[in-house]
């Protein structure tokens, strides 16, 4: 039945990969661009027509601040990436935003980057797909009609390709990226030759259309509102720098300097083609409107509800290259493929970031291993089905998902910037090399500068999108960090009513009553050290201590504490290549079972017990899964030993008053009378239900 189960996931993701084989996957740079640098490189084909559309508020004429708007944009382009130059080298570990800030600002802070980052990659997949989808749409009537189904289908393809690895899925994606990166160079030069050489009057499509101004004779207080408005809208360009910060391990070694390197040849790429497309859709007369049938006018009246405002990007190629062309369909095709390809961004930046969280246990643990092609599964599959459940109810409509994006990337901008600068003043305040100093003030001052204008984009988003949607973004912001703050205090809960002291345990806090063959062990705890006392007291032929080794560094902390307790029981450890626990633990019986087959090995598997619903998501259920392959392996008990946490304590109190509390094991024991207490007496610390056997026939 496994076989039959495990045929459609090899089809659709591959073979597994050994965990030896992680190197095979790492990024070398030419890879590694395309796959973390596709949002901010595609974000050049709307950020432009983001700032003609607000400035057409004023009318035409305002379009003569484009070039101040760009400029300030270029100053904070190239400040964000010099800083997180500096981020991928003090920081390699791929926490990124989240380690500057919670090193730096503290873990309170840190959650808050956490949570911006996670809502801006969740909107990364739904802007990008909902946004590649209109652009098709446009050629393709079935995919209008069925815009959102369509989406849904593209995000679960995007799963599929990055479920089997990152480096097959950056293959798959490296080409449409190059493409388009080519054709807008070649878009730019072309238009530049021919406009600075030729002298050809080059014309947009819409360059004969007027403007409508909402407000004229903006001045003051309103037009430095608007500019900034403008200037904020623009940032869209910058959407994506930290993805290659969250993603440092993913990068062949040297790591920190292929990242940092891949940072800057990202930002000049995206500046270049940002001036570019701007400079050339001013000297083609490119007219954009935030509300196209009303406010562009021909020959004095409205262009109406049939009109279709195209990107800017379409209207300038059309002007260079000619309407229907060859190149011009090459570019207008590349630009829609690198939408979809942008939100591959997020599919890297995401599990990465959550894989950390998870082990930082601010999100369930699933998240921090790895799949069977050593990509972080778990991760993938939940932001696909948070950003497919975006797209759904907002119809895959990119203009309304657009105004709840860019508020949780320059929550993280600003306030990784802010930790950079008290990275800096505490290396200060050690540092005697005057070299040394003079680099650290220089980088502090790049990300003071970084950090005032980040958060004065952020506070012109949210004085300005607020009410368009942005307060979406912001409560889906607070639900991570509410959510995230509670798993912590979950498992901060777990850790320590499960701590083994230093001494050893009394024995009367850890002994049971049963015993078996076989202990399996993840860590030292109170429910470990119970089985081994529980298993030492059975006189077995024959015990041992049975760990799998999954994560190295975990395996060699069990082992030190192990010698360091001097527990007279050995401890096996048993290799998984492949990072599974049951099928070793399988293995390892069957190859007992086969050396001595009038043996009973029986398997004791300690566990602990919670009281509420949700707190069954956040353990792995790797115990409930062994248990039920064990059952059916002949020869063979499995012993299990509950250790209720105090939540499962509070869930008895409450059944108590709906009907009789039935602890695992009381079937077996009979009714037990408690015995009388006084009043306001509370039983023994520790007291525990007992201990629950099955045993399969031979």
């Amino acid at each position: 039945m496994s076989k039959l189960t495990d045929l459609p996931k090899r089809i659709l993701i591959g073979r597994a990969l050994r965990s030896d084989k992680l190197g095979e996957t790492l990024l070398p740079k030419r890879i590694a661009l395309p796959v973390f640098a596709s949002d901010p490189l595609s974000s050049v084909a709307y950020a432009p027509g983001q700032v003609m559309i607000v400035l057409s508020v004023a009318g035409a004429s305002a379009y003569h601040y484009s070039p101040w708007i760009t400029i300030a944009i270029i100053v904070l382009m190239f400040t964000v990436v010099a800083s997180y130059r500096q981020n991928v080298h003090a920081y390699p570990s791929g926490g990124g935003d989240y380690e500057v800030a919670t090193t730096n600002l503290g873990p309170k802070a840190g959650l808050t980057v956490a949570s911006a980052l996670l809502v801006d990659y969740v909107l990364t997949v739904a802007v990008s797909i909902s946004s590649g989808v209109e652009n098709l749409g446009s050629a393709v009537p079935f995919i209008v009609e069925n815009k959102t189904l369509c989406a849904v289908g593209i995000i679960l393809l995007l799963t599929l390709m990055n479920l089997r690895g990152v480096r097959e899925s950056g293959k798959l994606f490296a080409v449409p990226t190059y493409v388009f990166v080519g054709g807008v160079f070649a878009m730019i030069l072309w238009g530049a030759y021919r406009g600075l050489v030729l002298g050809d009057d080059m014309k947009a499509p819409t360059a004969g259309y007027e403007v409508h101004a909402e407000q004229t004779g903006l001045a003051g207080f309103a037009l430095i509102f608007l500019l900034l408005r403008a200037f904020s809208d623009g940032c869209a360009a910058l959407t994506g720098v930290e993805a290659i910060s969250n993603g440092v391990p993913a990068f062949r070694k040297p790591k920190s300097r292929n990242a940092a390197t891949t940072l800057a040849l990202m930002g000049g790429l995206a500046v270049t083609m940002f001036v570019g497309i701007i400079t050339l859709a001013l000297a083609t007369d490119v007219k954009m409107a935030e509300n196209p049938a009303h406010d562009l006018l021909k020959n004095g009246a409205p262009l109406g509800a049939d009109y279709t405002q195209n990107p800017v990007i379409s209207q300038v190629a059309a002007a260079v290259f000619g309407d229907g062309s060859f190149f011009f369909v090459v570019l207008a095709g590349a630009t829609a493929l690198v939408l979809f390809l942008a939100a591959n961004t997020a599919y890297n930046g995401f599990p990465l970031l959550g894989s950390i969280l998870a082990q930082d246990r601010y999100l369930p643990r699933q998240l921090h291993t790895r799949g069977d092609r050593l990509a972080f599964s778990n991760g993938i599959v939940l932001l696909a089905s948070a950003a497919a459940v975006l797209v759904y109810f907002y119809g895959a409509d990119s203009t309304r998902l657009i105004q709840l994006y860019i508020v949780g990337v320059f929550v993280s901008f600003t306030l990784s910037q802010t930790g950079m600068v008290r990275h800096w003043n505490r290396h200060l305040a050690t540092e005697r090399n005057p070299n040394a100093r003079r680099r650290m003030v220089r980088a502090r001052a790049i990300n003071t500068f970084g950090a005032f204008f980040t958060g004065l984009v952020l506070v012109v988003v949210l004085l300005t999108k607020f009410t368009h949607g942005a307060w979406v973004a912001l409560l889906g912001m607070v639900i991570f960090y509410v959510t995230m703050s509670a798993i912590r205090r979950h498992y901060d809960g777990v850790s320590e009513e499960l701590a083994a002291a230093t001494e050893q345990l009394d024995e009367e806090e850890v002994r049971p009553s049963r015993v078996h063959s076989i202990v399996l062990v993840s860590k030292i705890h109170k429910p470990t050290l119970r089985a081994l006392a529980y298993a030492k007291l059975m006189r077995s032929h024959r015990l041992e201590a049975l760990s799998i080794n999954v994560d190295p560094a975990e395996t060699k902390a069990l082992q030190t504490v192990w010698h360091e307790r001097g527990i007279d029981v050995p401890l096996k450890i048993l290799d998984s290549p492949y990072r599974e626990i049951t099928r070793p633990v399988i293995d390892y019986v069957k190859s007992l079972r086969r050396e001595s087959p009038r043996d009973v090995v029986s398997v004791f598997i300690p566990e602990y017990v919670v009281g509420h619903w949700y707190e069954h998501l956040l353990h792995n259920q790797s115990a409930l899964r062994l248990k039920g392959r064990l059952l059916f392996t002949p020869g063979v008990m499995v012993t299990s030993v509950p250790w209720q946490l105090d939540s499962s304590e509070l869930a008895r109190k409450r059944a108590r008053k709906r009907a009789e509390w039935n602890a695992p094991g009381s079937v077996r024991r009979g009714p037990v009378v408690p015995a009388k207490r006084e009043k306001g007496e509370k039983g023994p610390k520790g007291e525990q239900p007992g201990v629950t056997s099955q045993v399969p026939g031979r």
